[in-house]
């Protein structure tokens, strides 16, 4: 995997955790989703990368 990506995927990943966490910890459902799909987009981005290495070796 790309360092640069795998980066990139963990970033997306743990902005999308806390900004769930603050969407529910002030009763914002609005923010708490968005975080969700942030940290979706960083799982998706991270299994794909990790694809790309299985079909490389």
């Amino acid at each position: 995997m790309s360092g640069e990506q795998k980066a990139k995927a963990k970033m997306e990943q743990a902005k999308g955790k806390t900004k769930e966490a603050a969407g529910r910890a002030v009763g914002n459902e609005r923010m708490a989703a968005e975080g969700r799909a942030e940290k979706a987009k960083g799982d998706t981005r991270q299994a794909k990368e990790k694809m790309k290495d299985v079909f490389k070796g």
